[in-house]
């Protein structure tokens, strides 16, 4: 499955280069949302709320109130969980806040968990030279995306699996990293960083792994319409 990403900056709908250099830019926030109608799922993510710079959580509920979302950036309370659930979310992803002293966090986990649903948490396990990444993808963690989601497994519904060395690249991704965490876990799998083509959405499809993809949708370079239902 295609699921287009969101991500919010300072209001605009913005692409970022791996989390950091501003590629792409637009106010027309609501023009993509009109675009995105259609898709079973639109990944939002609010990456002021993320980098701890802000917050657009009005944009959210009103994206949420005209999408199918998951939403997530700055997810580090089961109060803040439960408040993207009243608005609409029909998932959560969480991720810098699932880990604690370079682990993972099994305890906070099992209470987002239980706060929201499991089956509506996804743990995020963002990963850089083999290492999670958190609070920005700034901040490597001592353990591998395998070993996080086999440890919060009992806890989430699914993983969001971002290669953030591909990320905003446009070269692809890696398709063997992503085999291994979705071998790692019984709960679906969608991998973000880097996808580019179709082929590479068929291939993750084959394997039973969702892709979200931002920069080749922004840019052009993948033309992308709502599935037929």
């Amino acid at each position: 499955m295609l699921i287009p990403a969101i991500d919010l900056k300072a209001g605009q709908v913005v692409q970022l280069v791996q989390g950091r250099h501003l590629a792409i830019a637009s106010d027309d926030v609501f023009a993509w949302v009109e675009r995105f109608k259609g898709f079973a799922r639109v990944q939002v993510v609010d990456l002021d709320g993320a980098m701890e710079s802000g917050a657009n959580e009005d944009l959210v509920r009103r994206i949420c109130a005209r999408l199918p979302c998951r939403v997530g950036g700055g997810v580090r309370t089961v109060a803040k969980a439960q408040a993207l659930v009243a608005a609409g979310a029909l998932e959560v992803i969480v991720g810098s806040s699932l880990f604690r002293d370079g682990l993972p966090d099994l305890a906070f986990a099992r209470r987002m968990g239980e706060a929201v649903g499991r089956d509506r948490l996804i743990g995020a396990v963002d990963s850089s030279q083999g290492r999670v990444v958190i609070h920005g993808w700034r901040e490597p963690v001592g353990v591998s995306p395998v070993e996080a989601v086999r440890r919060l497994e009992p806890f989430c519904g699914g993983f969001l699996y971002t290669h953030v060395d591909s990320e905003g690249l446009m070269g692809g991704t890696d398709m063997a990293a992503i085999l291994a965490v979705r071998d790692a876990t019984s709960r679906r799998v969608t991998a973000a960083g880097g996808i580019t083509t179709r082929k590479e959405i068929e291939a993750l499809d084959a394997l039973g792994v969702d892709a979200v993809v931002g920069m080749a949708i922004y840019t052009g370079r993948l033309d992308v319409a709502p599935p037929r239902r």
